[in-house]
């Protein structure tokens, strides 16, 4: 298994996907920053300001919306090795398909997260600076914002399990992002348009993240412009669980469901 994480990790150095996963969490942090020196009070429909406890945390969790590229980067890991013809030389080196998988998680999950390291460590910098050159007094404890951060860093790595489960289900590269842009940005929001099914909200991988985040802005919109009403969102950390047992289960689906036959 040391050996398998090992070779992972080599790969994805050896690629310039980390390169772009680099560039893009970089471009996540830094337009929570210009959007702190646009000042949320400025927006339309306007949003609390810095000043504000909500004005921080809404401007935070703007970040959870970024959470597509970590699971893009987490299906590209598994993907592309059916698209560049890899993967017949990873399942002779381990056959064992669980311990294939397993080895994926684990090097991505680390990954993901320092995706959400450097993310948040560039919002959260922008933000404070945003601040101070704005003379402005964030609204929300400093512990409290650096709490809130680390909590967006783990979610990152969470997607990034979740991407790598999809790669695996769905071996081609393009469908699977395909799949994954559809669901993030049609879908969940979709399902905030029927009455009765926008009950499940909160159990839904957007749900559980915004749970999380805090960051409900989006959907008390649509709620206030369609005239129904959104569910209550789970506890943070019930969110966090709802959202590891997505990853979880996807990863296990991804064990079960046998892709030897695209294996030629």
């Amino acid at each position: 298994m040391t050996a398998l994480v090992s070779a992972e990790l080599r790969r994805l150095a050896a690629t310039r996907l980390w390169l772009w996963g680099l560039l893009a969490s970089i471009g996540s942090g830094g337009f929570i920053g210009l959007l702190a020196l646009i000042g949320p009070e400025n927006f339309d429909p306007p949003m609390p300001g810095l000043e504000t406890a909500t004005g921080v945390r809404v401007l935070l969790g703007l970040l959870g919306l970024c959470a597509f590229v970590p699971a893009l980067l987490g299906t590209t890991a598994v993907a592309s090795e059916y698209r560049h013809r890899t993967i017949t030389t990873t399942a002779l080196f381990a056959p064992g398909r669980w311990t294939t998988l397993a080895a994926k998680l684990a090097a991505y999950a680390a990954a993901g997260l320092a995706y959400g390291l450097v993310a948040v460590t560039v919002a959260g910098a922008a933000l404070f600076g945003a601040a101070a050159l704005k003379g402005v007094t964030l609204g929300l404890p400093a512990a409290t914002a650096l709490a809130l951060l680390s909590r967006i860093a783990v979610t990152m790595a969470v997607y990034t399990l979740v991407g790598v489960a999809v790669g695996a289900l769905i071996p081609n590269q393009v469908a699977a992002a395909a799949v994954l842009g559809a669901y993030f940005y049609m879908i969940e929001t979709a399902l905030l348009l029927i009455p009765g099914v926008n009950a499940l909200y909160p159990y839904l991988p957007g749900g559980a993240t915004a749970a999380i985040t805090g960051f409900t802005y989006l959907t008390e919109a649509l709620a206030r412009q369609t005239g129904g009403g959104t569910a209550p969102l789970l506890s943070a950390p019930l969110g966090a669980a709802v959202l590891v047992g997505y990853a979880l289960a996807a990863a296990a689906v991804a064990v079960i469901v046998p892709l030897r036959r695209d294996i030629t």
